[in-house]
């Protein structure tokens, strides 16, 4: 994989956080993906919460597996380590680096094909052992790098860029997530960088497995009417404010609207999703609630978004397994290997 480096001249009058680095700081590489990607907008809103958060580059540890939603790691800062797993394998990865050491900040990366299909069951593990981890899957219910077909998260009825329908129901990673326990779970659009970057900073401050599901427009392959993850039919039940014929593919898609309001949101190809924000009255800490009402929606034909479930009271994967407080590199030799009667004795316990 081939990485463009950013050029490194920063004005003097940028604005610093609490380490003195600028957003400069925390970006990478140039994006190869396709203008107007909505993975790109995601990328600008995890630069804008890691500045914000004053996050120190070196502990910030970016996990990804495959398609191209595994290119973001590496658009994002560059001062972090990376690792990029196998198609599926990103949530193993991440809880082995994090059993290591725990005191690191792990975002991981993932699309829909890579979490929801070959990737589902390391998702499922990662959930239920409430690994300390931001996972964000970028969404766009199409496999884009090997020329879009259906993933896992596209809808019944919707039709591929070559005509084929899908017949298959959906996953739907949020209610799945809840399903296994998950202590955290939002929904937001690639393009609502102001919900997108306080659920990001929330996300990463959470103790515990935190999944954001970003709904995030395909321009390449998932843009044309037909494709319910455009929501080509809500045409039928929802008129835009403003008439649109015409977006430019080189323009991000953008939102920005009220808590407690719809906005239908015009894609690429003139067709569109319906967003509905939480209005301050939603209690997120309702698990049941929370999920009639994503539910309800899903049913209008609406994404709901924000945060939909948090829990703060559940134990995290250290305190589950009682995880030493400090990096396993950090720890004397003889701590780590206590030796072969010690390691009989622990044998003796399966016999």
């Amino acid at each position: 994989m081939t990485f463009i480096a950013k050029p490194k001249v920063t004005h003097p009058s940028l604005p610093k956080n609490a380490l003195g680095l600028t957003r400069r700081d925390y970006e990478g590489a140039l994006s190869t993906l396709c203008a107007g990607c909505g993975h790109d907008s995601i990328t600008a809103a995890i630069v804008e919460a890691s500045w914000e958060l004053s996050l120190e580059p070196q502990n910030v540890v970016k996990l990804s597996g495959i398609g191209c939603s595994s290119k973001t790691t590496a658009y994002f800062v560059s001062g972090g380590h990376g690792f990029n797993s196998v198609h599926g394998r990103m949530p193993s990865i991440a809880m082995g680096a994090n059993a290591a050491n725990r005191d690191l900040h792990y975002i991981g990366v993932s699309g829909d094909g890579d979490t929801l299909s070959i990737g589902l069951g390391q998702f499922c593990h990662a959930i239920r052992r409430n690994v300390n981890m931001l996972y964000i899957i970028e969404n766009n219910g199409v496999y884009g790098l090997t020329k879009g077909q259906f993933s896992a998260s596209a809808d019944i009825g919707t039709k591929a860029k070559k005509g084929e329908t899908n017949f298959q129901p959906p996953i739907d990673p949020v209610l799945l997530a809840m399903t296994l326990g998950a202590t955290f779970a939002a929904r937001s659009f690639s393009g609502d960088k102001q919900q997108l970057v306080p659920l990001i900073q929330a996300g990463m401050k959470h103790k515990g497995f935190a999944l954001i599901d970003v709904l995030s427009p395909c321009v390449t392959f998932n843009d044309h009417e037909g494709s319910t993850k455009s929501y080509a039919y809500t045409r039928e039940h929802y008129e835009p404010a403003v008439h649109a014929d015409f977006v430019p593919l080189e323009r991000e898609i953008t939102a920005d609207y009220r808590e407690g309001e719809a906005l239908p949101v015009v894609m690429h190809d003139g067709s569109r999703i319906v967003l509905r924000k939480l209005d301050a009255a939603y209690d997120p800490t309702n698990r049941i609630t929370a999920w009639a009402q994503i539910q309800e929606r899903m049913k209008a034909g609406e994404y709901l978004t924000g945060l939909l479930y948090v829990e703060s009271s559940q134990s995290e994967f250290h305190d589950i397994n009682g995880t030493p407080d400090a990096p396993l590199n950090s720890l004397a030799y003889e701590a780590l290997s206590p030796g072969a009667k010690a390691l009989e004795k622990v044998l003796a316990r399966y016999r």
